[in-house]
């Protein structure tokens, strides 16, 4: 039988230790983050029918991004892409057991059928922050303090990363204003959306595809550059107010670009972005105050919230050096074996630390030197070694 050199299917990753410590890592920090701030963990699913993403998430998500297939029973089923409409979902059905507002976080894997590329894979992990239950400003602000609150935690500052947030019913009164009708405003959208992506040439061919002349796409221009247009909604000026009092307010800022492509987002959507503009969005969200209602509650249930995937986080860590540095061995002690006659002393002083709580290894080769057994351990990053040789046995 010939062997098969079989590979890991592209844009999916293998954990070797060093990277499933990242990832503990990043699950720890937001799990601290979350309980700090009140959340309750939960989970769902990972393959959910079609129909739960099929006109909640968007078009391009559904038909261009999400991993379905048709299951033994005929049905169209979907890896999920993202824990959003799970989450809606769960809610719709207990809606009448909950008490609500909810606080909701979740962490792990979500699939999209993508072009694999720097800090973007077709399997990746992701953090899901969501307050469901409430129409409060203050809902706002708190999952956005959740996230500027975790960028302080692992050690990042205002000059490295920046909250950019915007509101989408100032957005959509602005197009009405310039002339936009209502039929092209979700168009308009995805196209502001897609603007960096796609570069001045299509997104001029865009706008104008959507009928725009010159006057409405010079006032359009001007909105998209205004600063200090958030003053024109009353929900901006009083989140922005609010993540003062939280003194957060270095890490956010208002910018009318920012509108996120997914259909569900009603008012409040926000983005984060590494100063230096050398990565894509970090991570996205915002309010959704239909999705719930959509997916099956008698009533309508106003949510918001945000998603932080693992691999961009990964790359901006690595750009501004500041990877966590992991030992490679979770053993704090390696105990050697000085020989046959000494194994039963070793196993004992394993005993010892381990029902003492203190993680600890035993070195497998009695016949090795204990020049070879303290090279091992050092290779390992045991902080400490254990020599159990004739002379110890007997003190």
């Amino acid at each position: 039988m010939s062997k098969k050199n079989i590979q890991t299917l592209k844009g999916f990753r293998d954990f070797y230790p060093e990277d499933k410590a990242f990832q503990s890592w990043f699950y720890q920090n937001a799990k601290f983050v979350s309980e700090l701030f009140g959340f309750q963990e939960y989970d769902g699913p990972i393959l959910e029918p079609l129909e739960l993403y099929a006109a909640k998430s968007g078009e391009e998500l559904v038909q261009k991004q999400a991993f379905t297939f048709e299951d033994k029973g005929g049905r169209t089923v979907a890896l999920r892409p993202e824990m959003t409409p799970t989450l809606a979902k769960m809610i719709a059905a207990k809606s009448g057991e909950l008490k609500l507002p909810v606080r909701w976080f979740n962490y792990g894997s979500r699939f999209r059928y993508e072009q694999p590329q720097k800090g973007r894979g077709r399997e990746f992990f992701q953090w899901d922050i969501d307050i469901v239950g409430s129409k409060s400003l203050l809902a706002d602000a708190e999952v956005i303090a959740v996230a500027a609150s975790f960028y302080k935690k692992i050690g990042f500052t205002p000059d490295e990363v920046i909250i950019k947030i915007n509101d989408r019913e100032l957005l959509n009164e602005t197009f009405k204003k310039i002339g936009i009708p209502n039929s092209n405003i979700n168009k308009m959208t995805k196209l502001i959306d897609k603007k960096d992506k796609i570069g001045n040439v299509e997104y001029e061919k865009g706008l104008k595809e959507l009928g725009l002349n010159k006057s409405q796409t010079k006032k359009l221009q001007e909105f998209l550059k205004d600063k200090k247009g958030y003053l024109e909604s009353q929900r901006l000026v009083g989140i922005f107010s609010m993540l003062e009092k939280y003194d957060l307010s270095k890490f956010v800022e208002y910018d009318p670009q920012i509108v996120r492509g997914l259909d569900y987002y009603t008012s409040t959507v926000f983005e984060c972005w590494d100063t230096k503009g050398k990565l894509r969005a970090l991570w996205g969200g915002g309010r959704y105050d239909n999705l719930v209602e959509n997916v099956g509650s008698k009533k309508k249930i106003p949510g918001v919230g945000f998603a932080m995937g693992d691999m961009v986080l990964y790359e901006l860590l690595k750009e501004i050096k500041k990877l966590p540095v992991s030992r490679k061995s979770p053993a704090r002690a390696l105990i050697t074996v000085f020989s046959e006659k000494e194994l039963s002393s070793s196993i004992n002083t394993l005993n010892l630390l381990r029902n003492a709580n203190i993680p600890a290894e035993i070195y497998l080769k009695s016949k090795d030197s204990l020049q070879k057994q303290l090279k091992y351990a050092d290779k390992k990053g045991v902080s400490y070694a254990v020599i159990i040789g004739p002379e110890e046995i007997i003190k």
